[in-house]
């Protein structure tokens, strides 16, 4: 699963790493913690548009829920993130793996680590915080509205130490799958293989970081505390699982 990422890059940077250029100039701006079930924006590389980065909601809406309350919609099912396994048959989804797959950009994402009852967010990046890309699939709901959703498979060694009670993560693609992820001809088959083979090589480092980010009333999240390191002698006495 993946609730929330960061994006730290500037405008410039993220055009000259991806070759791209964003759609809306002046409308990106980066943050360290964005929470999924705001469904704030996040910035893609759309199939049909694939020099282009455009901004998307988050939480993907198909076009036959525009027909009601997207708000209701989006209460009642959760698209944030889609699982790999059934992104052909669940409603809210098969429409869309053919013809409408997207790349996710981010620097980081946190997952939740459980121990003794409770509940730690581990914030997940590359040692040189780096650009990777979340492998996902969007919906085209006007000219200008995007909505999108993150694919999550099952975790590796890694990511099961980190979500240790669902055993999920996002996937995020190695460099080699990025452009291969955008191709016109892949049929199901072909985006099955890419989801099972598809998850990156390069290396992650996963830290402890502050537990008032899963509290409500904690308000200031989208600070670099959200990114912190934070020691908690009862994960190890290094406070961190790597």
């Amino acid at each position: 699963m993946c609730y929330s990422t960061t994006i730290t890059k500037t405008e410039t940077e993220i055009e000259k790493e991806t070759k791209r250029q964003f759609r809306y100039p002046m409308e990106y701006k980066p943050y360290f913690f964005q929470s999924a079930f705001n469904h704030s924006n996040l910035y893609i590389i759309p199939q049909k548009e694939p020099k282009l980065i455009r901004p998307a909601m988050w939480g993907l809406v198909p076009k036959w829920a525009m027909k009601g309350d997207v708000s209701e919609f989006l209460k009642k099912n959760y698209t944030n993130n889609a699982r790999s396994e059934s992104i052909f048959e669940k409603k809210s989804f098969k429409d869309f793996p053919i013809t409408n797959r997207c790349l996710i950009l981010a620097n980081g994402f946190f997952e939740p680590h459980h121990k003794g009852g409770n509940a730690y967010p581990f914030f997940c990046h590359h040692p040189d915080d780096s650009l990777f890309m979340f492998a996902g699939i969007y919906s085209e709901l006007d000219e200008e509205l995007h909505s999108c959703t993150i694919i999550t498979v099952e975790a590796n060694e890694q990511f099961e130490e980190v979500h240790n009670r669902k055993k999920r993560m996002p996937l995020v693609l190695d460099p080699e799958y990025t452009e291969e992820w955008l191709r016109d001809d892949l049929n199901e088959a072909n985006i099955n293989e890419l989801m099972k083979i598809g998850f990156t090589n390069r290396e992650f480092e996963c830290y402890p970081v502050t537990k008032e980010l899963y509290k409500p009333k904690f308000t200031e999240k989208n600070t670099p505390v959200a990114i912190t390191k934070v020691d908690y002698p009862e994960l190890n006495e290094q406070g961190s699982l790597f």
